[in-house]
């Protein structure tokens, strides 16, 4: 993954509907960038391996000692264990981002218009949870 991908999603106690809003959007688009980059890993990854198969069939047929083949092979297997791994994360980290998609837009359907509201207002409001004491 590449660094000039780097995200960070600040979490604190800030609980204001814009907020919110910002914090729900940074996560979405951290968790978008996440995917695009662990999907590149597991197309190297799986390139690599089918390189490394490759490799091994070219020592086999140097007709080098047999160890080497056998590491070789294992390399293969290990990338292309990994690369469905990766592929698993890939998903999640999708999975993630779509929901975090959907929660902001049930976020702001639910208090966009108290935010409005509140917002408008010359006079100070109570803070949310006030009436619920």
């Amino acid at each position: 993954m590449s660094n000039r991908n780097t995200f960070i999603v600040v979490a604190d106690d800030d609980n204001r509907y814009k907020a919110i809003q910002r914090k729900l959007k940074e996560l979405g688009t951290a968790m978008d960038m996440a995917s695009d980059d662990l999907q590149r890993l597991q197309h190297r990854m799986r390139v690599n391996a089918q390189r490394t198969e490759g490799l091994a069939v070219d020592i086999a047929n140097a007709e080098l000692d047999r160890k080497f083949i056998e590491m070789t092979n294992q390399v293969a297997v290990a990338l292309g264990g990994a690369a469905v791994e990766v592929r698993s994360l890939h998903e999640t980290a999708q999975e993630v981002a779509d929901m975090t998609a959907q929660t902001r837009r049930t976020h702001a359907r639910l208090y966009e218009g108290l935010d409005t509201v509140r917002s408008s207002r010359k006079e100070r409001t109570p803070k949310p949870g006030f009436f619920a004491r």
